[in-house]
């Protein structure tokens, strides 16, 4: 079973059909799909140096602009250890330049959250939390994060913390998922954020 609808339990139900179709990733799917990405911002320009350097990470990229070509696959898996994961590959296509916002999901059943390992290797962690709202669309926010450095994690106190907020919903008379990402620290505002339409590749 899919580590969402472990996670939502009844509340799966609740989602859009077509969401339901695409966070329903038991062991060995993938889902893939490609769109445009209608606009997509950074923050501060001072924060260019961390940015750049976040491309080697595959996590962070300064690049902005507007319809920007999108793809995203995600795969569930067993780990080696025995546990679901969903690895999920992010890509924006400025011209010949692929950036990457990739991360590592996998289901803490004790806690009841959606452990989030982000950049490759891993550079962030982070708690996420999933709410079904009434028109069945889907909330993502992180909660606690931590900084990671090898096998060492440090808690990151909340003014240093980027708390992302992620909204997917299914336009039926486009037949168009759409998703908005926002990304804010409680002192400079927003850090990142992008949001556009993408449709799942005809072999999903």
């Amino acid at each position: 079973m899919s580590i969402y609808k472990k996670i939502m339990g009844s509340n799966f139900d609740r989602l859009h059909p077509m969401l339901q179709k695409r966070y329903d990733l038991s062991e060995g799917t993938v889902f893939k799909a490609s769109g445009i990405m209608k606009d997509i911002k950074g923050g501060p320009r001072w924060l260019y140096p961390i940015f750049r350097a976040g491309i080697r990470w595959k996590l962070l990229f300064p690049e902005q602009g507007k319809d920007i070509p999108f793809t995203i696959r995600n795969h569930a898996f067993m780990s080696d250890m025995g546990k679901s994961q969903v690895h999920w590959e992010r890509i924006f296509h400025f011209g010949n330049k692929k950036r990457y916002f990739n991360a590592l999901m996998s289901l803490d059943e004790k806690q009841s959250i959606i452990q989030d390992y982000l950049g490759e290797p891993h550079l962030l962690y982070a708690d996420l939390a999933l709410h079904v709202t009434n028109n069945g669309s889907l909330t993502i926010q992180s909660l606690r994060q931590r900084l990671v450095l090898g096998k060492v994690e440090i808690p990151l106190p909340k003014l240093f913390q980027g708390l992302a907020t992620v909204i997917e919903r299914y336009d039926d008379d486009q037949e168009l998922y759409q998703i908005h990402v926002t990304v804010r620290n409680p002192l400079i505002g927003r850090v990142f954020s992008y949001e556009g339409t993408f449709s799942a590749d005809e072999d999903t």
